[in-house]
């Protein structure tokens, strides 16, 4: 709590303050306060929680609803889009119907202009801007509504086109994988920019995979293709252009959104799809790798500091059980305090969702609850 009341001191609340969206904008810390509005822990505090939720909210989406944020109107997590999910799911925890529906709809309606194949010239599959980022909005929403509030067929014609585009580039290039794409011309793997995210959330759609199960084979192929990739280390390349030519060891990338700490959810869903102990080691050993070099001087966050790889921990215990993973988890929440981490670096946003102590809280909080543990919007279970 004291990180939060920290949050709630210093935030200032101006337009340039709601740039960024869920990732490192007002929406992001609106979306904060909602999660530990709805934290059995806090449920002394839930009113307050909502109610600094929704003052946060109300000037993202005034922000959202700008003509400048047009270009962006589709992107979940840096964009419009990730505003109008939270914010349902807000009004439907402050028991206003008719908000709640108005934004569900806005959500919904955005749909429709991610369908073209390449509606994005640099990109538009994977998860900050792209058709992925906004099925995990989708995967968010079923948690609160229930599975059918998106309509399905929406979901299935998502699903496809991601499929189309990764076919289409993987063929045009000569890619080894069946599913490949690309952002802003690079191969990306990670969670943020890549294939892990991207293929992450197409299994996240069993009703799509069983009606659709030549495209379940391309996604198998593609997993098995990027479990040949993980390093001796148990990390993974940032980009296929690494792969062969690795960086060396004082460059190398431990974070969720470029590494082992993203890919870890993807073999982990790939792991509860099909039951294949080959996916679990894999986990296992983004684990280690995460346990070894994790320790990050870049910022409390989720995206590429402390809370991110601390939820990796947090992973593996949901997953496996073992008391472990909670254990070690819980020295990531402790190094937050320590002397060598107060000399780290502070985040351009120090206290946003991502890469800030936003992020930091809903760690923490989960820390209280490990059983129910998520990263925001990649839960795998």
């Amino acid at each position: 709590m004291k990180y939060a009341e920290y949050i709630f001191s210093q935030q200032t609340v101006t337009t340039d303050d709601c740039d960024g969206g869920l990732y490192v904008g007002l929406s992001g810390i609106s979306y904060m306060c909602y999660y530990l509005s709805q934290h059995e822990q806090f449920t002394e505090k839930k009113q307050e929680f909502l109610e600094k939720s929704l003052y946060y909210k109300i000037y993202a989406l005034e922000d959202a609803n700008h003509p400048r944020n047009r270009h962006n109107q589709t992107a979940f997590l840096v964009g419009v889009c990730g505003s109008y999910a939270v914010a349902a799911a807000l009004m439907n925890a402050l028991g206003k119907e008719k908000e709640c529906q108005m934004h569900l709809q806005q959500y919904i309606s955005l749909a429709d202009r991610c369908m073209d194949p390449d509606y994005l010239d640099y990109g538009s599959d994977e998860l900050l801007v792209g058709r992925a980022g906004y099925l995990s909005g989708v995967l968010f929403l079923q948690k609160v509504f229930g599975p059918e509030v998106v309509p399905e067929q929406k979901i299935d014609a998502l699903c496809s086109a991601i499929i189309q585009s990764g076919v289409q580039y993987s063929k045009k290039y000569r890619s080894p994988c069946p599913l490949m794409y690309a952002y802003y011309e690079t191969e990306y793997l990670g969670a943020a920019h890549g294939l892990s995210g991207i293929l992450q959330m197409l299994l996240s759609f069993p009703s799509f995979l069983q009606k659709r199960p030549d495209a379940e084979q391309l996604i198998k192929e593609s997993v098995d293709f990027f479990l040949t990739l993980q390093l001796p280390s148990g990390n993974f390349p940032c980009t296929m252009g690494e792969v062969g030519n690795p960086r060396s060891e004082a460059h190398e990338l431990v974070h969720w959104c470029h590494g082992a700490p993203g890919v870890v959810y993807l073999m982990a869903k790939a792991y509860l799809r099909w039951r294949e102990e080959k996916y679990l080691r894999a986990c296992l050993s983004c684990g280690d790798v995460v346990w070894n070099k994790g320790l990050l001087k870049k910022g409390p966050g989720i995206c590429h500091g402390i809370a991110g790889n601390g939820y990796v921990f947090l992973l593996l215990y949901r997953l496996t059980d073992h008391h472990k993973h909670l254990h070690r988890a819980i020295q990531f929440a402790n190094f937050l305090t320590s002397d060598e981490f107060k000399r780290a670096r502070t985040p351009d946003r120090p206290l946003s969702l991502y890469e800030g102590l936003a992020g930091t809280v809903c760690f923490l909080a989960d820390l209280l609850q490990p059983e129910k543990a998520h990263f925001p919007f990649f839960d795998v279970f």
